[in-house]
């Protein structure tokens, strides 16, 4: 091993910075902890900490010790739009629970008003808004992940969670604690400062029938399910659809749907998911990107851009 591959995989933290953590999270904060169970594609090294946080208060306390400390720090949500590397994350992974999971749904003057805490589960928020008959809830059906992260990215179908925001309460460093923020939103990204922590949301619907909303979704969530290959590990879509185009589609043309680099495939169902067959590395994963951005750019000249992030170290996993 070299020295700066070992400089990598070295710790950051101090044995009176596991004391602090511990007097925050008690039991909740986890040394050393494999990242792979934490992400959709279950593939990911270790963090120097995973930080289980439940509630505005300890999330504040937590990033005022990351400041003082300069310590490194990074959320993870339903880790559904990231891969990890082999050699995981140095600092402290934190993942929002308790409080910052919860979904409330109420009507406000004939429209249907959705208040969701930062880790909210898509599936548990548009069950819910449909059931109170969200207009436009069916854009977001099948969404993996949780608000924060889809609010981020903006993610959506025809239309765009971004479209359906009425407030975003975000948590920082330098502003610890909860405040709004003022967020615009564009194809799949948001302004969102990079060290903001989204605690809250809330989303704002027409009112409609609520048979007429959960069909529509249902129709939606059918023909998501028969187009993608939800059965296996993966991180959604890989690369963002360019201008006019398709991703999916260029990578089919590419001749890439159905490459394999190790434990990693280009799915047959959908050239722009990656699935994870069983034994894949982060290493198997980023240069099976690598080679599927090539492939598009040799054959197109049309450079794909990631849409999922890649975090940690990445090294050979054996």
């Amino acid at each position: 091993m070299s020295v700066t591959t070992a400089r990598a995989l070295h710790t950051l933290l101090r044995e009176s910075d596991r004391e602090t953590l511990r007097a925050i999270l008690g039991d909740r904060v986890r040394f050393d902890e494999p990242l792979a169970p934490y992400t959709s594609w279950k593939i990911g090294g270790p963090a120097d900490a995973l930080a289980m946080v439940e509630n505005e208060d300890e999330l504040a306390q937590l990033l005022r010790f990351c400041l003082r400390r300069r310590m490194a720090w990074w959320i993870i949500g339903a880790g559904s739009n990231v891969l990890v590397g082999d050699g995981g994350v140095r600092g402290i992974v934190v993942r929002l629970a308790g409080d910052f999971a919860a979904v409330r749904v109420h009507a406000d003057d004939g429209r249907v008003v959705v208040d969701a805490g930062g880790s909210a589960d898509m599936a548990l928020v548009t069950a819910k808004a449909a059931s109170a008959g969200a207009e436009g809830i069916g854009s977001l059906a099948g969404i993996p992940g949780t608000i924060g992260g889809s609010l981020r990215m903006n993610a959506g179908t025809d239309r765009e969670i971004g479209e359906f925001v009425r407030e975003v309460w975000v948590q920082s460093p330098s502003r610890p604690g909860t405040h709004r923020a003022s967020v615009q939103y564009l194809y799949r990204q948001s302004t969102l400062a990079r060290d903001v922590v989204v605690s809250r949301v809330v989303l704002d619907f027409a009112g409609s029938s609520e048979r007429n909303v959960r069909s529509e979704m249902q129709g939606r969530l059918v023909r998501r399910k028969r187009t993608q290959p939800i059965a296996l590990p993966n991180a959604g879509s890989c690369f963002r659809n360019p201008p006019g185009d398709k991703a999916a589609r260029l990578i089919e043309a590419a001749g890439a749907k159905g490459w394999r680099e190790g434990g990693a495939e280009v799915s047959p169902l959908h050239a722009n998911f990656i699935n994870n067959l069983g034994s894949a590395t982060a290493k198997d994963v980023a240069t099976l990107l690598a080679r599927v951005r090539r492939a598009v750019r040799d054959r197109w000249n049309v450079e794909l851009k990631l849409e999922v992030h890649l975090v940690g170290v990445f090294i050979d996993a054996t």
